[in-house]
């Protein structure tokens, strides 16, 4: 087994801290799954599959080509969930066009102001990238900090669904993706982290956010295992609704 990819950053010292201090292990999947997409959307990921030195030009969050690696990951995950009839949730940003509203991420970043739209569509950044987008059952959650649960009805919607457990994916696995997996953890809610539908501009800062996630708050699971567990799971566990009501009303988008 190879090993994790969050081992080439560390040192021997650090290695033997996790393993002597018991950190890392396996919490397990939960019985009722949902899936959450976090912030895939252009600003993240650009309009297109490019180096990120190219696309941060245009999309200054963007991942790059890490991004688009991910969305082919997440494309297989939804695919499998959604033949189990497990429900889906994504997160997106809004924000007023006044920026009025940025807050915090007015303090950290001088490009905070730009406002982007695909080339070809014309849609707004916060636009959920159409290869995983959102289906009429599905969820769809707009956000203004990093965790999904901050600010959201996130956790009565798993209430209300009876879910369990997450299966984690998106971006930034150092922002957006590491604030829910420690505030899922901090509401006692199991969090699978599935690797390969992560992604992060720094690659540093995705393998130790990944180590230091899967040290304490998830686990961090290859996409195949994932699958295999899903395929696992009896169908029908959920009752989610079959003409779009359970979606979250779309809110005026920031251009």
């Amino acid at each position: 087994m190879s090993e994790p990819i969050w081992h080439q950053f560390l040192t021997e010292r650090d290695k033997q801290v996790f393993d002597n201090g018991g950190f890392g292990s396996r919490q397990g999947f939960g019985k009722r799954p949902a899936i959450l997409v976090v912030d895939v959307n252009y600003n993240f990921c650009g309009d297109r599959p490019e180096p990120i030195l190219e696309s941060i030009k245009r999309w200054r969050n963007s991942c790059g080509e890490e991004a688009w690696a991910g969305i082919a990951a997440i494309k297989r995950l939804l695919a499998a969930g959604r033949a189990k009839g497990l429900p889906v949730i994504y997160t997106t940003g809004i924000r007023r066009a006044d920026n009025w509203d940025a807050g915090g991420w007015a303090w950290k970043n001088k490009r905070t102001t730009e406002r982007q739209k695909a080339q070809a569509s014309g849609e707004n950044g916060d636009t959920i990238v159409p290869e995983i987008g959102p289906q009429p059952q599905d969820v769809v959650i707009y956000k203004q900090k990093p965790s999904a649960f901050f600010g959201t009805n996130l956790m009565s919607y798993l209430m209300l669904l009876g879910a369990d457990s997450i299966l984690l994916t998106g971006s930034t696995t150092s922002g957006c993706v590491r604030a829910t997996a420690v505030d899922a953890f901090s509401t006692n809610i199991k969090t699978t982290l599935v690797e390969e539908g992560c992604f992060d501009r720094s690659q540093a800062s995705h393998a130790i956010n990944l180590c230091d996630l899967h040290a304490k708050y998830a686990d961090v699971v290859k996409l195949d295992e994932v699958l295999e567990f899903v395929k696992s799971l009896p169908s029908g566990l959920f009752d989610l609704p079959k003409h779009g009501a359970f979606e979250a009303p779309k809110l005026a988008a920031s251009k």
